[in-house]
């Protein structure tokens, strides 16, 4: 991969902490005031939960979610009865489709901590079914090489591959590089990307000046992307791809359509319990709570 077809940060911005659902503090890099999507992706949060605080009961319409915990682990329930734990290392990848309720709260004592990721549905996509695909860490695909360690959450990295079905394509790497280690990674040319530095600081594409915890990286065209770590300490971040959707994006809270239309209607299902949201009526988790829009 020559330098010159290598993808380069066209912006970088620091995620600040803010207040969601109840009492949970998320840092919010996609899906906020200066970055309200970055086609196919519409919310970055890493959150950090410590009960009682939580996710409370509330919907979801149109859209996948991914959690990925980093610490600690959150009890997910919803109204289809499905109830589990998510625990750290474990992915969990929810696909909304035409309708969900589910609530996420912490599963233990102290902070819990992870990444969740929205990615939006195209619009023949928006109504299906909804779908879980859940990941235990050990089953999670890792390889190292020349000092760079991989999960392979979704899509492919050092030679392996994830088994997630992703409706929309996207691949979903989490890297670890020890002092001195250089990542080159392959992304397909169409599709958007950006890095999430979790921990350290590493030099990313064209970037002279290195990047700490908490920055979002958006990266311009090209078929790859280049890291060091020039530091003396362990650089661990997530590579997110994902091929642009292209349509119009139309978001009230947990509801992503095309159209204000679809929306309205969205909200009617909602209220009535129909098309979708019928196991509505009579539910609510077992960890009671209010609706809110994470």
């Amino acid at each position: 991969m020559s330098s010159d077809h290598l993808r380069n940060v066209v912006r970088k911005l620091l995620a600040r902490p803010q207040h969601e659902g109840a009492g949970a503090v998320v840092r919010r890099s996609i899906g906020r005031f200066e970055l309200k999507t970055f086609d196919p992706f519409l919310v970055l949060d890493e959150f950090s939960v410590t009960a009682p605080a939580g996710f409370p009961d509330h919907p979801h319409r149109g859209f996948e979610t991914v959690t990925y915990m980093l610490q600690g682990a959150l009890t997910h329930e919803d109204f289809e009865g499905h109830k589990g734990n998510i625990g750290a290392g474990d992915v969990q990848w929810m696909t909304a489709g035409k309708g969900m309720v589910h609530s996420e709260m912490p599963a233990s004592h102290g902070t819990q901590k992870g990444l969740q990721l929205w990615i939006n549905l195209s619009s023949r996509d928006k109504m299906i079914e909804p779908k879980y695909q859940e990941m235990r860490s050990a089953n999670i695909a890792k390889a190292s090489k020349d000092g760079v360690t991989v999960k392979v959450i979704a899509g492919e990295s050092l030679g392996i591959r994830s088994p997630v079905n992703t409706r929309t394509p996207t691949m979903f790497l989490d890297f670890t590089l020890e002092p001195g280690a250089q990542l080159e990674q392959p992304i397909p040319e169409s599709w958007n990307a950006f890095v999430y530095v979790l921990e350290g600081e590493g030099v990313f594409g064209n970037s002279r000046k290195s990047s700490t915890s908490h920055h979002i990286l958006l990266l311009g065209p090209g078929y790859g992307v280049e890291a060091w770590n020039l530091s003396s300490k362990m650089l661990r971040f997530i590579l997110v791809g994902g091929e642009p959707i292209g349509q119009p994006v139309v978001q009230l809270g947990p509801f992503v359509m095309n159209t204000q239309e679809e929306i309205d209607q969205t909200i009617n299902d909602f209220e009535n319990f129909e098309n979708g949201f019928e196991h509505a009526r009579c539910w609510a988790s077992s960890e009671p709570g209010h609706y809110h829009d994470h």
